[in-house]
């Protein structure tokens, strides 16, 4: 199965702090995985995700996106990839159909191409005719699963997304998670995941990396990290690797 993301010993050190927020930080993402990035705050996964979004410059390393360098091909990642942050929003006067078309303009000028994204968008978020209404007047449910098809509607080899579920109920969570499920299966897409939220992170992703003081400690299936940590969950799993980065 062919990488869609490599990053190779990516690194970020703000200068007035004289301290790397990222550190030689060095996983793959192949089709079709999620690969979930966790870490406690501060920990440099954000910063992470935030320079092979193509949003901050590398101090050094590179990430490689569908073949393409962040560093060098920057314009040509940001082809190849979506990027959902945790603290997205929709233009609340739109209706929810007429920001899917907005949007959809941005990727291409092409009317057949604008109208197969908006079409992919309606499939994925499931909101049927309330897309037909002002996105003000949605839950916060339906403004995530709105964000989100718009995210993937264009099809892009990679899917990075921040707190995915962040303050959403246990349904609509339910809901997210399986959209991306499915999207990963179904489409091939590969997904880099960022969250606080454990049980999610176990429910969803092939493969884990656990970051912390900028570096990665550890990466791995979630069975393979219970066995090697003698833990029975990823909590377990999260608390002994941060604690041994603690000692040292």
């Amino acid at each position: 199965m062919a990488n869609v993301l490599e990053v190779r010993e990516l690194s970020k050190k703000y200068p007035k702090k004289d301290v790397f927020a990222a550190d030689k930080i060095s996983f793959e993402v192949n089709e079709g995985e999620i690969f979930a990035l966790i870490g406690p705050n501060g920990a440099g996964k954000t910063t992470t995700i935030r320079m092979i979004s193509t949003l901050i410059q590398p101090t050094s390393g590179d990430a490689f996106v569908n073949g393409y360098s962040i560093v060098k091909e920057a314009d040509k990642v940001r082809q190849n990839i979506t990027y959902l942050p945790d603290e997205a929003g929709a233009y609340k006067t739109m209706t929810g159909i007429k920001y899917l078309y907005f949007m959809a303009g941005l990727f291409s000028a092409d009317p057949v191409q604008i109208e197969k994204y908006v079409q992919k968008g309606k499939e994925i978020c499931g909101l049927g005719d309330r897309l037909n209404e002002k996105i003000g007047g949605y839950s916060r449910g339906m403004i995530r699963k709105l964000l989100l098809s718009r995210a993937v509607m264009t099809s892009p080899k990679l899917a990075i997304m921040d707190e995915a579920t962040s303050g959403l109920d246990v349904i609509n969570a339910l809901e997210i998670r399986n959209m991306i499920k499915n999207l990963a299966k179904e489409q091939n897409m590969a997904f880099l995941l960022s969250s606080h939220n454990m049980l999610e992170i176990e429910y969803l992703s092939d493969r884990v990396g656990i970051v912390s003081k900028g570096r990665l400690m550890v990466t791995g299936s979630i069975e393979e990290l219970k066995q090697r940590y003698n833990a029975a969950n990823l909590e377990e799993v999260f608390e002994r690797v941060v604690l041994e980065n603690d000692v040292r």
